[in-house]
């Protein structure tokens, strides 16, 4: 609930303008961000939820299964089906049975995958890297 939010961050200290800049170039910046994001993953030959679901599969603790995913992402576990269906029809994640549980699926990245990942991250790596040069001032005047 937002108004909870308020209450509970009003300090009593008011917002002056350079406040206002610097929360107006943080959402700019983040923008941004994720238009680069989306446009690289388009460009890679992935949509952009594709993406961050092949990231999500390298970055979580094991085992990642479709319900782990889905929570990760914060999607509804049939859109996690879905998802995890088109990325195994493009062969860039495999299905391989839990040895703890034969019921359950574990994900696992291809090959082809990794590769195609590891050129993303690299991507996105550098563009936060100069991200954050513009956005440490911003984030110093909230302080």
């Amino acid at each position: 609930n937002i108004c909870a939010v308020l209450d509970a961050s009003d300090d009593g200290t008011k917002l002056d303008l350079k406040d206002y800049r610097a929360l107006a170039g943080i959402r700019r910046s983040m923008r941004q961000f994720l238009e680069f994001s989306a446009q690289a993953a388009r460009e890679a030959g992935l949509t952009p939820a594709q993406h961050q679901a092949l990231l999500a599969i390298k970055g979580m603790a094991e085992p990642v299964t479709i319900g782990s995913l889905a929570a990760w992402l914060g999607i509804r576990h049939h859109s996690a089906v879905g998802l995890v269906d088109r990325l195994a029809k493009g062969k860039l994640v495999a299905r391989v049975p839990d040895p703890d549980d034969r019921r359950r699926m574990r994900l696992a990245l291809t090959p082809r995958a990794d590769a195609r990942l590891a050129a993303l991250s690299q991507a996105h790596r550098a563009e936060l890297r100069r991200f954050s040069t513009a956005l440490r001032p911003l984030l110093d005047v909230l302080r």
